[in-house]
């Protein structure tokens, strides 16, 4: 442990997980008298760098995971990341402990193949066929039974880790080798699904709270290999479409139940609204937020985790988000050019602070304000042309 214990009577919040997204929620947390507690596998995660204190330990190591949390007996667990002990989560929760927003919706998440069962098989949410392989030979079954092109993942991972689209029926010995290298905890089972020729896709930022559900306004963004490159908010949507996306997150959420900020990921396409995946916790292309919003995706989280109403959103000013990637594996960088994108008055920078760089890591994000999404798109993609990294021999 590392930082000295509060002496006051603060409710506590130990944040399993210490990222970009974990560092926002971790300064919210404090603006309501909060104490912090981050944990993660390593040492100077950016979370840690604003917390009261912090812990490392093996995130998948249950036995680790209980000794934490029964040491600092936090009144609020909330999981920032996956790849945590989820069934120890499920033991704690019975014995009492609080996980945000449950610890049903955090096991359930992490697993492709039991969120996408829930959603098509229980709930009947439109999305992508899709089949399930425990071997090269079954994929490639599953290949000729979903057609190509279509898209290969782990069942478990995160951050689009050995996520391949699959064109050609001889992709899918590359596909599984780039899936059971990248997926989570040495694990063999994948999804093949449909590959959705979609007009956008978006992520719905669902709130649920003690006064009900409440939904962000649409954001729209670019993914590459499964991971975000772009965003952008308002992202223009018919009436129509908006509603069937509100009904779609409302029911997942509904299932997964508890309060906090759900990153609902859907495909807009001529045919409909389809899900795709749902985080239970604030998201990766809801960064824009801390630019757009009256409260951001993370004062939103935490005020739903506290118990607090949230009755509306308001959304102050069109706006776009644009990440700041590594391009090479470094323990010694620095972020140049921040001074030059800052001289464009509707650019803010947001330099993440991690202690070493690996390749398409982000580090950063541009954040852009203008009277259009294209303007906003524009001046995020020029701020972020300015800035650049330098690496040094370690």
């Amino acid at each position: 442990m590392y930082g000295a214990p509060k002496q006051t009577n603060a409710k506590k919040l130990l944040l399993l997980g210490s990222g970009e997204l974990g560092k926002e929620v971790m300064i919210e947390a404090q603006r309501f008298g909060i104490e912090t507690i981050a944990v993660d596998r390593y040492e100077e995660a950016p979370a840690m760098q604003v917390a009261h204190r912090f812990h490392v330990i093996d995130m998948l190591n249950g036995q680790q995971l209980r000794k934490v949390i029964e040491q600092e007996k936090p009144d609020y667990i909330v999981p920032e990341i996956e790849a945590i002990a989820t069934d120890t989560l499920l033991e704690l929760e019975s014995e009492g402990y609080n996980v945000v927003p449950t610890a049903y919706a955090t096991k359930l998440t992490m697993d492709r193949e039991g969120i996408r069962r829930l959603a098509a098989e229980k709930l009947g949410l439109p999305t992508a066929k899709y089949e399930f392989a425990n071997t090269l030979e079954e994929l490639k079954e599953a290949v000729k039974k979903i057609g190509t092109p279509c898209v290969i993942k782990p069942i478990m991972s995160s951050s689009g880790k050995g996520q391949t689209v699959c064109r050609t029926p001889g992709d899918a010995e590359n596909s599984w080798m780039e899936a059971i290298q990248d997926g989570r905890g040495n694990q063999s089972r994948v999804i093949v699904e449909e590959f959705i020729s979609f007009d956008s896709e978006i992520t719905l930022l669902t709130v649920r709270s003690s006064s009900g559900t409440t939904y962000c306004s649409p954001i729209g963004h670019v993914q590459q290999d499964g991971d975000y490159i772009e965003s952008w908010q308002p992202h223009p949507m018919t009436e129509k479409q908006i509603k069937e996306s509100e009904l779609i997150a409302k029911t997942i959420t509904d299932e997964l139940g508890g309060y906090g900020v759900f990153g609902v990921e859907l495909f807009i396409t001529s045919k409909g609204v389809y899900f795709s995946e749902v985080s239970p916790r604030p998201h990766d292309t809801g960064m824009v937020t801390l630019a757009t919003q009256d409260q951001s995706e993370f004062a939103l989280h935490v005020r739903a985790v506290l118990g607090f109403p949230v009755t509306a959103v308001e959304l102050l000013s069109t706006g776009s988000s644009r990440a700041i990637k590594a391009a090479k594996e470094s323990n010694h960088y620095q972020i140049s050019g921040v001074r030059d994108a800052l001289t464009d008055p509707h650019i803010q920078v947001r330099v993440f602070g991690k202690p070493n760089t690996n390749v398409g890591r982000r580090m950063g994000v541009v954040l852009s304000k203008a009277e259009t999404v294209e303007q906003a798109r524009q001046h995020a993609k020029e701020a972020g042309e300015k800035i650049g990294m330098y690496y040094y021999e370690n």
